[in-house]
């Protein structure tokens, strides 16, 4: 099965266009397309279609998929209805219009339908609706707002492909996406509902080399994460040092350090401020301690011939004697190696002096565009607006891993490659969330010595806690403590096994 990419409306028509190319008809992708969206809205909402289903289709090629779906639907006895908004104007859509045309009948919705099908405009449409689309938008919230189920073909209409910009646009329960997943359907999940990508037959072509991320799944995850064996002791389970917890932020370790012994790890030492150690200890009994001021010579029996990996950065501040704490750890250790937060805050513009930090390093950044913005002098929107590249670009000037947080998650490789974690609820927007990921990574990675795979994994299986912590309350009674608890069964794998012919599925996403 072809691995699923992440693509930008560009990339996305490259594909097809390649798909063509090589042999295979625009109009027999067009069918696969509207089959497999057929197949996945009568898994999804069949008791909500047998009242009807009503469909919005647009002048192109995404109002050719609606009536390919409108044809199969009614050849299973779904009553079925469509509205051409804007007639169809491609030769693809105008041949399946006139094939679905006997068995449907025309019209507006008449409000007793189940499910809507937004088909008005699909991955080229650029700007915002206007005209006779954004008077179907309209209606059709209105619609969605009486409890009608809304299904999108491609993506709901108004979203941008490529930048996730919304505008005017309708929110979906369901969007059914064909043989890649683009951006927009990443960076406005709220307006998506649940995505499947379906499989239409583009093959080897789904993965041209343009540099297009790969969409991380649970089979990916599980094929990475190193079995813990029956015969296991905490010292082959490795042993992690968390350096931070300056007075004040002594949290910040002790939260690094519960995910971390939630991530499988044997044993975790806390390096924190004086001021930091009793808290630390009361917090996190199983952790051993040390305070900041040992002497370099404890340092190198305690930390470095002590550690598999080393995480600093959760609570380490950014006064003078953070940044002596900083330049001890890169100076007496030069293993697997995480930096967070204000580790990486202590490098503010100073890339050039990050890159030769890192040199010959196994080591995996994890800063928010906040911090990344400061790295590289930017802004934060513009690390923002930037997210599926300036990663890359952060990772091939220093030479390590840099896995940058947010929506989505995205993981690049000093080598090029780049790796998208779609997981995850805004439990995780709120302040202590990076610090359990970093306990996670650091274990992952004093495990496998692999900064990539384990920043990837990392950040699913997060995502993942935050979605079992979600599950079933409200989204603003849930805390990083449920997150972790989530963290119990994030690690189960065998769940998620698509059935043909979807290739990735991505849960609806909590929202408060």
């Amino acid at each position: 099965m072809a691995p699923v990419r992440v693509v930008t409306a560009e990339q996305s028509a490259a594909r097809d266009a390649a798909a063509i190319a090589a042999g295979t008809p625009s109009l027999l992708l067009m069918e696969r397309a509207g089959s497999a969206a057929a197949e996945v809205l009568l898994r999804a909402c069949r008791e909500q279609a047998a009242a009807g289903v009503a469909i919005l289709a647009g002048p192109g090629n995404n109002g050719g998929d609606g009536w390919v779906l409108a044809r199969r639907l009614a050849e299973q006895g779904i009553p079925v209805r469509v509205h051409e908004v804007v007639p169809a104007k491609t030769a693809d859509a105008l041949e399946n219009r006139n094939k679905a045309l006997h068995l449907v009948s025309q019209g507006w919705p008449s409000g007793d339908e189940g499910v809507l099908v937004d088909a008005l405009l699909g991955t080229g449409a650029r700007g915002r609706p206007s005209g006779a689309i954004a008077d179907a938008l309209r209606r059709l919230e209105a619609l969605r707002g009486r409890g009608r189920t809304v299904v999108a073909l491609d993506l709901p209409t108004g979203v941008d492909a490529t930048t996730g910009d919304t505008g005017l646009s309708v929110k979906a329960d369901l969007t059914v996406t064909f043989g890649t997943i683009k951006r927009g359907h990443l960076l406005a999940r709220g307006r998506c509902g649940r995505i499947a990508v379906v499989d239409i037959g583009l093959g080897e072509h789904s993965d041209l080399p343009d540099g297009a991320p790969l969409l991380v799944d649970e089979q990916w995850v599980a094929s990475r994460v190193p079995k813990i064996p029956a015969h296991a002791h905490k010292g082959t389970r490795r042993k992690v040092v968390i350096v931070g917890g300056v007075p004040g932020m002594a949290g910040a370790t002790v939260l690094a350090a519960r995910s971390a012994y939630r991530s499988g790890v044997g044993m975790v030492r806390l390096v924190v401020a004086e001021e930091s150690l009793a808290a630390v200890q009361a917090a996190c009994p199983e952790a051993t301690a040390l305070v900041w001021s040992s002497s370099d010579e404890q340092w190198q029996q305690d930390v470095a011939s002590y550690a598999d990996a080393l995480l600093v950065g959760p609570g380490l501040g950014r006064e003078r004697a953070s940044r002596a704490v900083l330049e001890r750890a890169l100076d007496r250790w030069s293993g697997p190696l995480v930096l967070d937060a204000d580790a990486l805050n202590l490098f503010a513009g100073e890339l050039a002096r990050l890159r030769h930090r890192m040199k010959g390093r196994l080591a995996l950044l994890t800063p928010h565009p906040g911090e990344l913005a400061r790295l590289v002098g930017r802004t934060a929107a513009e690390v923002d607006g930037a997210r599926f590249d300036i990663g890359r670009e952060v990772a091939a000037a220093t030479g390590v891993a840099v896995l940058l947080k947010g929506v989505p998650t995205v993981v690049s490789a000093p080598t090029g490659e780049c790796y998208v974690s779609a997981r995850g609820t805004a439990a995780l927007a709120v302040a202590g969330s990076g610090d359990v990921l970093g306990g996670i990574a650091v274990t992952l990675l004093a495990q496998t010595a692999d900064p990539v795979s384990s920043g990837v994994c990392a950040a699913w299986v997060h995502g993942r806690a935050a979605e079992s912590a979600c599950s079933g309350r409200s989204l603003r009674g849930v805390t990083l403590d449920d997150v972790l608890d989530g963290l119990g069964s994030a690690w189960t794998f065998g769940s998620e096994r698509p059935t043909a012919p979807v290739l990735v599925e991505l849960p609806a996403v909590a929202e408060g």
